[in-house]
């Protein structure tokens, strides 16, 4: 069996039709149907059945198409690997990240690791923490910025890049807006916005309440952070979200405030699989992350 036959098999039950798969291509429509007869009598069972001009899938045909699928997707997923190797530098990287990175931590990195490699592209992924987990531990991508970090574990690596501290995000004419700092506690009367159940920093702002001893009343849910600061600044609640979601992208209507009481603060860095290595241009893109916090964080000191 040849990789030339499983893919002519592959277009013909794509297009069901000898001729216009042929096309496709760039191959005689005798050569097409020459591999298709061989690959049937390897096989011993018919794949197509002709129904006139047009073809269409045996059962059989069904099943073979299926896994020949599979077959060529890992092939590929080979091909593309040897690239890599042989070059690093200018293959894709598939990462994962949270809505709360999205606005600046995620984009300066990417500048500054683009500006050294201008020919590696990104293949983004945007999900909660629990579903980038997920999709490092099976593989459809390789790395994933999350926060906050979790603990590692036998399967999973990972790497804390620097910690934020959490601010209260008020309407501007909230009873508290005057205040330099804010005890949590002062809010327990207010409606909450948060991020969906699922997300680790909806848990962490509800742990910061329970540690003041009240349960925050959450009056609307989302995945967007733009769409919670859009429904606080609509006077529809308030809401804990990190700094560097605040300083440089405060809505007109709100006011952000430091909590003194208690401190909280989000861990902010990258899990990686201990379970295979990264492929080439995975792993020079988290050697530079590591490089470029560690000078940021030397140089904040």
């Amino acid at each position: 069996m040849e990789i030339r036959q499983i893919k002519y098999f592959m277009e013909v039950a794509k297009e069901e039709h000898v001729t216009e798969a042929a096309h496709r291509l760039h191959v005689a429509q005798s050569a097409v149907s020459r591999q298709i007869a061989k690959l049937e009598d390897e096989l011993g069972v018919k794949l197509f059945l002709r129904e006139g001009r047009s073809v269409r899938l045996t059962h059989a045909g069904k099943i073979f198409l299926q896994y020949a699928e599979t077959a060529m997707d890992a092939m590929d997923k080979a091909v593309q690997a040897v690239d890599d190797y042989l070059n690093p530098e200018a293959g894709k990287i598939r990462l994962g990240f949270p809505n709360s990175l999205a606005t600046k931590t995620l984009p300066r990195v990417i500048s500054a690791f683009r500006s050294q490699y201008s020919d590696v592209g990104f293949d983004f992924n945007q999900g909660s923490n629990r579903e980038l987990r997920e999709l490092v531990q099976k593989g459809e991508i390789d790395l994933a910025f999350v926060s906050p970090v979790p603990e590692p574990s036998p399967d999973i690596e990972t790497n804390i890049f620097f910690s934020e501290h959490m601010r209260a995000l008020i309407p501007i004419h909230h009873r508290l807006s005057k205040q330099e700092s804010l005890n949590l506690r002062d809010l327990m009367d207010d409606q909450f916005v948060l991020f969906r159940t699922g997300y680790d920093m909806r848990a962490l702002v509800i742990e910061a309440c329970r540690q003041v001893n009240f349960e925050p009343a959450v009056a609307f849910e989302s995945d967007d952070a733009y769409t919670i600061k859009g429904l606080v600044e609509a006077g529809l609640g308030v809401s804990l979200l990190p700094e560097t979601l605040l300083i440089d992208h405060t809505p007109m209507g709100t006011i952000s405030i430091p909590i003194s009481v208690p401190r909280v603060t989000r861990t902010v860095g990258v899990i990686i699989t201990k379970t295979r290595p990264l492929p080439p241009s995975e792993k020079l893109f988290y050697e530079f992350l590591i490089k470029y916090y560690n000078r940021l964080n030397d140089f904040s000191f």
